[in-house]
């Protein structure tokens, strides 16, 4: 039996890896995607999370196709009770405005909810900031949505602090619903923007966090070991700077690896689970055998001189 971690201050609790849903629909066809769902929940695995932009960068695809094979998932597998579903809005263009318009919040909420073929998504996070709409508003739409039973925690993915803790200020002195979770960019290799300031502020206000690209696009998994296996993934180009500039954590982690007997994969998100707010971190697989490999992270425990190794390599 998992054990499950509370997120944040709210009432979910939640297995400590979170499954990506980016890939559903987009490097995983349907049965892809429904053995990877199905291997997650028999793991012990709880929360999915997915946005309705996924994956409208592919060619022929406009977004709302992760949602789409999620919900006939849900429907045929009959699992909804024992999943939370996550998933965004700000950052698919359609009906009521842009981004984060408290009209395209309320369209785009109801879209969501259709493709999933659910009453009411557990976390509706907004996917990037929007300076354009004041904060208050955009709270008071999610608030409809909390009233009306459609949404049940909000939270906030790719804020800046100085944004987070205005809108923190402005629920309270409101009272609005506050962003309970946050989703930020955050590994072993990418840290600035969410360590200091960011993480002392979902610190102080027991703010759940979910990172995302915990494996910084397959860079942790070792995968990556100079120029030539960069045409290993449609991401390689993502971490082909990381080559010169990180190699040296790949080092520290195949050290680990050897005393542990655990995978790289498995080091770089126990590592994140181990962090200070992090309740737990995202990641993907399009294959079981590669999801087995990542759910491993949630039974490792690194030593703390192991954490400490890894901390002062990465910084």
């Amino acid at each position: 039996m998992t054990d499950l971690r509370q997120l944040g201050s709210t009432e979910l609790h939640i297995g400590p890896l979170v499954l990506g849903g980016n890939v559903f629909g987009w490097t995983a066809d349907t049965a892809a995607s429904v053995a990877v769902l199905d291997a997650f929940v028999a793991g012990g695995g709880t929360m999915i999370d997915t946005a309705d932009v996924y994956s409208a960068w592919a060619p022929g695809h406009v977004g709302g196709e992760s949602e789409t094979m999620i919900g006939d998932w849900l429907k045929s597998s009959g699992k909804r009770n024992r999943v939370q579903i996550a998933t965004k809005v700000g950052m698919l263009p359609g009906e009521g405005g842009a981004k984060l318009a408290p009209g395209r919040i309320a369209a785009a909420c109801d879209a969501s909810l259709k493709r999933l073929g659910i009453e009411t998504i557990d976390l509706y996070f907004a996917h990037q900031d929007d300076e354009d709409v004041p904060q208050e508003a955009v709270l008071e739409a999610f608030g409809r949505l909390i009233d009306a039973g459609k949404i049940r925690v909000i939270g906030a993915s790719n804020f800046r602090a100085a944004r987070l803790k205005s809108a923190l200020d402005l629920a309270t002195t409101h009272a609005l619903p506050h962003y309970h979770v946050l989703q930020p960019e955050y590994n072993l290799v990418s840290r600035h923007n969410f360590e200091g300031e960011l993480q002392d502020l979902c610190v102080t206000h027991n703010i759940g966090v979910v990172p995302y690209f915990g494996l910084a696009s397959g860079f942790l998994t070792g995968k990556y070991r100079s120029c030539d296996d960069l045409g290993k993934s449609v991401r390689g180009d993502r971490v082909q700077a990381l080559l010169s500039e990180k190699m040296g954590v790949l080092v520290a982690m195949d050290a680990i690896a050897a005393e542990t007997g655990a995978t790289l994969a498995q080091i770089a998100l126990a590592w994140l689970i181990a962090q200070p707010s992090v309740t737990a971190p995202i990641a993907s697989a399009t294959t079981v055998v590669q999801l087995e490999d990542l759910m491993g992270a949630m039974k490792l425990t690194l030593h703390a001189d192991q954490l400490d190794r890894l901390t002062a390599v990465g910084a």
